[in-house]
């Protein structure tokens, strides 16, 4: 396993639309593996291979819930999950607000509306295909991170002014980072 560089905006890679998988073999299986080290180490809570500059249609997600839901604190148990060639069957009409950030735009946060249940299809790492309805955090995590997959960042869900306000935060931040490592 390897952490991997992850792909800031504006970098083109991030506007690749990504191709199906069609191989089920070992190097898929280890492109996992550095994913879900990726993005634990970021850390992070999804990560689609594009971000990795694997433009293939496969994301990891792992919600790393509380161990205790009634203590915050409590260690958070990982339950990764995989998702290769996934799909939308069908979304709800009631779009929800949930603040969302990304590995992609670091430190940068803005609230986002998304249908609050789907229906997913999905193929796991060994091929067997799975299909669900998801909500909740799942649910908004796995439409962010899908929207990778078609070159889409979650700023382009915003409005122009609150889109640029986002960038300028993202150059300032990036500034503060190059002053504290010189």
């Amino acid at each position: 396993m390897a952490i991997r560089r992850i792909y800031e905006t504006p970098d083109p890679m991030l506007r690749q639309i990504s191709k199906p998988v069609e191989t089920f073999d070992d190097e898929l299986e280890t492109l996992v593996a550095d994913m879900l080290e990726t993005m634990y180490a970021a850390p992070g809570i999804g990560l689609a291979a594009v971000q990795v500059g694997v433009p293939i249609r496969l994301l990891v997600i792992d919600l790393q819930e509380p161990e205790d839901p009634e203590d915050p604190e409590s260690p958070t148990v990982k339950d990764p999950k995989v998702f290769i060639n996934p799909e939308i069957l069908w979304h709800s009409e009631n779009d929800v607000p949930y603040t969302e950030g990304c590995l992609s735009v670091p430190e940068q946060y803005a609230e986002v509306m998304r249908p609050d249940r789907i229906r997913a299809r999905w193929q796991d790492e060994k091929g067997k295909t799975y299909e669900e309805e998801i909500e909740g955090l799942l649910a908004v995590c796995l439409q962010h991170e899908m929207d990778h997959l078609n070159g889409v960042l979650f700023i382009d869900h915003l409005s122009r002014l609150k889109r640029d306000m986002v960038l300028k935060k993202l150059a300032k931040w990036r500034k503060e980072q190059q002053q504290k490592a010189a």
